[in-house]
């Protein structure tokens, strides 16, 4: 019989059997193989997190978190600002209708997000944070809540924390789309001054283009830092 075999070769064969039996009950575990149960432990990696229809699952219960953290209190920068954030990642993942713009069925979140980023600003946070105020730039965007007054006020905040030339010309845009000509020359003028001199030139070129009227009513705003 096989294992009348003797010595190290017995050893052998005995540890390779072994291995393909754990092979085979792993099999059973992972994939779910053999039985009517559906499902096995990647079917469950599948259901918790990537792809297919699942794909917010985990912004949800992020937003879920946050929303009891408010709860219990109203001042907690993080929590507001975790909501800003996760509440317009739930309406940018929706598909955008023939205009560009977020459906009508994202506009809530995009209401709660717009909420959430003025009750941050109503803490009065010693140092405002930028990368939200990018945030902010995508909420009232155009092709989001469309609201121009309130995009200005979020680039203005940004360009004052940031005093870069960047930031200023995002200024410019978001100034002429509200209708704010002197917000505009006024960023246009501080983009130049913030450039290496050999820029200048071109930096004033690229602030008069921003100033342009827009074709299409939209900005083009910096990509936001990935949400982790």
């Amino acid at each position: 019989m096989l294992f009348d075999i003797q010595g190290k070769r017995r050893r052998v064969v005995q540890a390779t059997y072994l291995g393909l039996a754990i092979l085979m009950g792993g099999g059973l575990v992972l994939f779910g193989i053999g039985g009517d149960v559906s499902g096995g432990l990647f079917d469950a990696f599948s259901e918790r997190g990537g792809g297919g229809g699942n794909g917010n699952g985990i912004i949800e219960e992020r937003v879920e978190t946050s929303e009891e953290r408010v709860k219990a209190n109203p001042q907690d920068e993080a929590a507001r600002k975790a909501l800003a954030r996760d509440y317009y990642s739930l309406a940018a993942a929706l598909p955008v209708g023939e205009d560009g713009r977020i459906p009508e069925e994202g506009q809530d979140d995009l209401r709660k997000a717009d909420a959430n980023y003025r009750a941050y600003l109503a803490l009065e946070p010693e140092q405002p944070d930028p990368s939200l105020a990018l945030t902010a730039l995508q909420i009232y965007d155009p092709n989001a809540l469309n609201r121009p007054r309130e995009a200005k006020e979020a680039a203005a905040l940004r360009a004052r924390v940031l005093n870069d030339t960047d930031s200023y010309l995002t200024l410019v845009e978001y100034a002429t789309l509200a209708g704010d000509t002197r917000t505009a020359d006024l960023a246009a003028q501080k983009a130049v001054d913030l450039a290496p001199k050999k820029q200048r030139k071109a930096i004033m070129a690229e602030a008069e283009r921003a100033k342009a009227p827009a074709a299409t009513g939209g900005a083009s705003v910096p990509p936001a830092t990935p949400t982790p």
